[in-house]
C-alpha cells in the first residue's frame, strides 16, 4: 500500500482578518467644558459652539 502525499494547508478564505484599529483619543466631557456649558471648536476656521443643555446632553451647532 503506497502512502499519499501529505496535503498542502488550505488556503485563507476571502480577506486576512483587519488588524485592529488604533484607539480613539478619548477626552472626557468634563475636562473640555472645566466649569463652562459652551466651548467653541475652531475647525480649519469655522467655529462651532458645543453645548450642554439642562439634561445633560451636547449639542454641536456651527
Amino acid at each position: 500500500m503506497s502512502k499519499s502525499p501529505p496535503l498542502a494547508p488550505n488556503p485563507p478564505l476571502g480577506n486576512p482578518a483587519p488588524s485592529r484599529p488604533a484607539p480613539l483619543h478619548r477626552i472626557s466631557s468634563q475636562e473640555l467644558f472645566q466649569q463652562a456649558r459652551e466651548v467653541e471648536i475652531d475647525h480649519e476656521g469655522r467655529i462651532y459652539r458645543l453645548r450642554m443643555t439642562s439634561l445633560n446632553k451636547l449639542i454641536l451647532t456651527a
